[in-house]
């Protein structure tokens, strides 16, 4: 069986890659700095078949032992708001390129780096500013790296569908960022975790970012409002301008888990969609003869957990 190295293979999308390579026969190496929280990876494959190891990605020792006799290494690593010394630079730009330069170095054939879409080194957000400085990075040592730019990416562990509901569920209104206008366009999880696998076995042409979207398009608001359509609460929108948040953000990104913070702030003022020349270009899903599925087929079924009588409330009910 091929090794792959699977960085930040606990998370969210993570989860569903390591799903994906094991039911393909891969031996998984997942490198996280908490290998004591990836048990509920382990039953996925077979005795023996997926391991954790203990790995920062500041660390180039760590990395480069991470990814020693590894066949494929695949880069999920990045924050939506930094903490102490795990900063977006560390993270998203360097972490990038140290992952990068250790896997060349151990003679890793294919190497796959998960970006986002608005990933731009001119961009006003740091967060995009360091995407793409990582997305350069492992393009400057794996010329033939598969770059992976999903927009909003759902499931049942997301942590935008999932926030909006249970804020629906506590509160009487809910925010719309200036004015909710920023248009998005929702990609599943499985969808992505079978796009990243396929790159990892050399199904996905190298040397290019692939934009992933599902088939919606859609507003903030309307996010929302679906949201609040699934759940059936209905809650009032108040529109917040981009100077009130910018405010708002810079008082809660000193929370544990701030909500809100500047740079996402900054993040929310450019759409967030496949781009014209992508979906020309074949630089999608479409790469691999995907179709996406859409979150009205897959968000009722784990967004139900938020109405205020659960699975088995009255259609139509509100609260």
């Amino acid at each position: 069986m091929k090794l792959v190295t699977i960085f930040g293979g606990s998370g969210f999308v993570g989860r569903y890659v390591v799903r994906e390579l094991a039911k393909k026969g891969w031996r998984i190496r997942i490198a996280v700095r908490r290998p004591d929280l990836v048990g509920h990876l382990q039953p996925m494959g077979g005795v023996g078949q997926i391991a954790p190891v203990l790995c920062n990605v500041r660390s180039k020792e760590a990395v480069a032992r991470a990814v020693a006799n590894a066949d494929a290494v695949i880069n999920l690593v990045g924050i939506l708001a930094e903490s102490g010394k795990q900063t977006f630079d560390a993270i998203q730009a360097e972490g990038a390129k140290t992952v990068a330069d250790a896997a060349k170095a151990a003679g890793v054939k294919t190497f796959v780096q998960m970006s986002a879409i608005g990933a731009d080194p001119a961009g006003t957000s740091v967060y995009a500013k360091t995407k793409a400085a990582g997305e350069a990075a492992a393009l400057a040592t794996f010329p033939d790296a598969v770059i992976v730019r999903p927009s909003i990416v759902f499931g049942p562990e997301d942590d935008f569908f999932n926030r909006f509901a249970g804020m629906a569920k506590l509160s009487p209104v809910l925010p719309l960022i200036g004015g909710g206008e920023t248009r998005f366009q929702p990609v599943y999880v499985g969808d992505v975790a079978r796009f990243i696998a396929a790159a990892a076995e050399g199904a996905v042409p190298g040397g290019r970012a692939y934009e992933l979207g599902g088939p919606d398009v859609a507003t903030f608001r309307e996010l929302l409002e679906t949201t609040c359509a699934i759940t059936r609460h209905t809650r009032k929108f108040v529109t917040l301008s981009w100077g009130m948040a910018s405010t708002q953000a810079s008082l809660l990104q000193y929370l544990p888990k701030p909500p809100l913070t500047p740079d996402q702030v900054e993040l929310l003022k450019t759409d967030n969609v496949v781009s014209d020349a992508a979906s020309a270009e074949g630089r999608t899903l479409a790469a691999i003869g995907l179709h996406p599925r859409s979150m009205g087929a897959i968000l009722p079924t784990y967004l139900w957990t938020y109405r205020k009588n659960g699975q088995f409330a009255e259609p139509g009910s509100a609260a």
